[in-house]
């Protein structure tokens, strides 16, 4: 007897709606879990509560609204393993560093490894409030309203995370004699 591999109406919109998104949700997940291999895992959990919620979802920026799912299945996921402040992990790093570009020379494509590396360094010093709204704004490109609406805090604050996340990042970059 041949299996139906019916796929519901539902699940088609559901897919529409977030699949689009599921890069930015893992970086997101990435850099609230600082583990790539948890971060593949809260992205499946966060996918997974989307889905048994798509119901719920009234429309509007369905970014926004699957990026809300994943910092929360991020931040469950750490409050779980209890741990201490956040530490990076170089081995990780290493094992998901980006393929470099075919079309760089290789000198070209150090200098973008070691600066992606030390962007990544910098970062991870951030506490995760800050680190999380600089990821959203710098990286995904999304505006105060929308990581406001995501993080669940006023934009005042988001603007204010913003800039004490931008001020560290300088500072921190001088000192290790990036300009």
């Amino acid at each position: 007897m041949a299996q139906c591999n019916t796929v519901s109406a539902a699940e088609t919109s559901f897919a529409a709606v977030a699949l689009p998104h599921l890069d930015a949700a893992y970086n997101l997940a990435r850099w609230l879990v600082r583990d790539a291999s948890a971060a593949d895992d809260v992205v499946q959990t966060a996918m997974l509560r989307a889905l048994d919620h798509f119901a719920t979802f009234r429309g509007e920026n369905a970014r926004g609204w699957l990026l809300s799912i994943v910092r929360n299945a991020a931040y469950n996921w750490l409050a779980e393993r209890r741990r201490g402040p956040l530490a990076f992990e170089e081995d990780t790093e290493r094992r998901h560093a980006e393929t470099p570009d075919p079309a760089d020379n290789p000198e070209a494509a150090v200098v973008k490894g070691q600066d992606r590396r030390h962007l990544e360094r910098l970062l991870a010093t951030l506490p995760p409030e800050l680190r999380e709204c600089i990821v959203l704004r710098e990286l995904e490109e999304m505006s105060y309203q929308q990581i406001a609406d995501i993080t669940g805090v006023p934009i005042g604050t988001v603007m204010s995370r913003l800039w004490r996340a931008r001020r560290i990042l300088i500072k921190q970059a001088e000192r290790s004699g990036v300009r």
